[in-house]
């Protein structure tokens, strides 16, 4: 019967089985308490849901993950050759054999779990606060049970200018694993920091970044989802940013099953910043691939700007989707907004969806937004070809002049370098 009651309603099934987590201070497990009553209140996510639509969330709700099986390379690690504080989970656990002593001038960095059993810690103001205010006006029932049920992840303080990134790597190695994490970011005011994320993380991945960047703070995020064919993985990156505050956000995706990145960011203080970026590539002639970005920035306060940059390249099959919005509270005059979502088909069978948006109560705002989709310009495909450049390889050039204005969004050039040697290198492949 109850086997039964699973395959008719996963997602009731999923519900009923959460355990929130034991031994932990009483402003945790109230934190968690109020996200699994947040999460009951709005229920997980069906196609009939408007931001779901195009994106199919069962794999997500199953209470068990699709069995996914760890790619096997000899690629050399995303951010190798950079100077970085490497944390490492493996299926979703910390591993600390493998990762450097936590310690690093001008940054306090420690594991949630431990940070969650004390019952004086400067997480309490953080932990699920900025969650709860991102299911406004759009329920993310995903950001909610992971507030819930995380028991792993890192919780980062910084208070002046970090002397290197910090590096969390994702390791994949169970087939049927499923991963859970969630980091807090406290920027103090003036203080900067550069954290790099890398790796699959398991066959099933959910994780939740908590960030607060104070007054004239500044916080760089670089991204590289690792590139297991069979992955599956929902992560939010949930931001307020405070005057003069500065928050990027940059993400490459290549191969995966299904992955949705959301992005919920609210500019609070005047001349506040935020850059949000991503670029996909993906061939579904042999494994799925689905890319989802949903993505809502929110000017409340005078003189902010915002960006949001967003490219596909996608073929045999693969689908891309994009869903932004911009919105502009009375109070935010000398908004400026910008939103572009571009999709590159490399054939006739992908699929490119696209849904921006902008709402605006202010008068004196600086807004736009464009999406496009569409081939190859052959103009330009036979300029290089009668320049003697073989087709696979103008392709390749054409591919990555598409890519480069969210390459544009990465501040620091040795990252940038590295980022374009990886999608050179998943070009190089598709082409053998």
């Amino acid at each position: 019967m109850a086997e039964t009651q699973r395959r008719e309603n996963p997602a009731a099934a999923r519900l009923a089985a959460i355990r929130l987590p034991e031994d932990e201070a009483g402003w945790a497990r109230a934190a968690r308490e109020a996200a699994l009553s947040r999460l009951h209140k709005m229920g997980l996510p069906s196609r009939r849901d408007e931001y779901w639509r195009e994106t199919d969330p069962s794999a997500l709700i199953a209470p068990e993950p699709v069995e996914a099986a760890p790619l096997v390379t000899d690629e050399a690690p995303v951010f190798g050759e950079i100077d970085r504080l490497k944390v490492v989970f493996v299926d979703g656990r910390f591993d600390p054999a493998a990762s450097d002593p936590l310690a690093l001038e001008h940054v306090e960095i420690e594991r949630l779990a431990d940070a969650l059993k004390a019952d004086i810690h400067w997480a309490r103001d953080l932990f699920g606060r900025l969650e709860e205010t991102a299911h406004d006006p759009v329920p993310r029932p995903f950001a909610a049970l992971n507030t819930a049920t995380a028991t792993d992840g890192v919780v980062v303080r910084v208070r002046g200018r970090a002397p290197k990134p910090i590096s969390l790597i994702y390791l994949h190695r169970d087939a049927r694993s499923d991963a859970v994490l969630h980091h807090l970011v406290r920027i103090e005011p003036g203080a900067e920091l550069t954290l790099l994320e890398n790796g699959p993380a398991a066959a099933r991945f959910s994780q939740l970044l908590e960030v607060d960047v104070a007054a004239g703070g500044s916080f760089h995020h670089v991204r590289a989802q690792g590139r297991d064919h069979e992955r599956r993985a929902i992560t939010h990156l949930v931001g307020r940013v405070a005057e003069g505050g500065v928050l990027k956000s940059f993400t490459l995706t290549a191969n995966g099953a299904l992955s949705r990145n959301e992005y919920v960011v609210r500019l609070e203080g005047a001349e506040a910043v935020t850059h949000l970026a991503g670029a996909a590539v993906g061939d579904g002639a042999v494994h799925p691939f689905h890319h989802d970005d949903t993505i809502f920035v929110t000017h409340a306060a005078e003189s902010c700007e915002s960006r949001q940059v967003f490219k596909k390249v996608l073929r045999n099959g693969a689908v891309g989707i994009f869903q932004g919005k911009i919105l502009v509270h009375p109070v935010a005059q000398k908004t400026d907004g910008y939103q572009l979502s571009q999709g590159l088909m490399l054939d006739g069978d992908s699929r490119f969806f696209a849904k921006p948006e902008l709402e605006i109560y202010a008068d004196d705002v600086k807004c736009s937004h464009g999406s496009t989709c569409g081939a190859i310009d052959e103009e330009q495909l036979f300029y290089l070809r009668a320049r003697g450049v073989p087709r696979p390889e103008a392709e390749n050039l054409l591919v990555l002049a598409f890519l480069a204005e969210a390459l544009e969004e990465i501040e620091d050039p040795a990252l940038a370098e590295d980022i374009r040697n990886r999608l050179e290198a998943w070009l190089r492949r598709r082409q053998g």
